[in-house]
């Protein structure tokens, strides 16, 4: 989408435009891997790309120079992802693991 907020952001992390497009469409991706029943290893690599991703985006929020404050719902996101991935594997049967 054509944001003009999200073209500021970029640009005061000094990333090109196009990689927040690419890294929406991967998440999406992710979402559905995790949703969609089946793939186990398709899932661990989706759980994968969204703990780089939130923690990709703290170090680069930090390189530049924004308070970590500034980055709070990203910890949040990180809470979130390993919850589900915490409740992900003790729903697996037991011989599944």
């Amino acid at each position: 989408m054509n944001n003009p907020k999200g073209a500021e952001f970029a640009k005061h992390l000094g990333y090109p435009l196009y990689l927040f497009t690419f890294l929406a469409v991967a998440k999406i991706l992710g979402i559905i891997a995790i949703l969609v029943p089946g793939n186990r290893r398709l899932k661990e690599w989706a759980y994968a790309g969204f703990t780089f991703d939130l923690i990709g985006a703290v170090y680069s929020g930090l390189s530049v120079g924004d308070p970590l404050v500034g980055w709070i719902p990203v910890f949040v996101g990180l809470v979130f992802v390993f919850g589900s991935y915490i409740t992900y594997h003790k729903l697996l049967k037991p011989g599944q693991q």
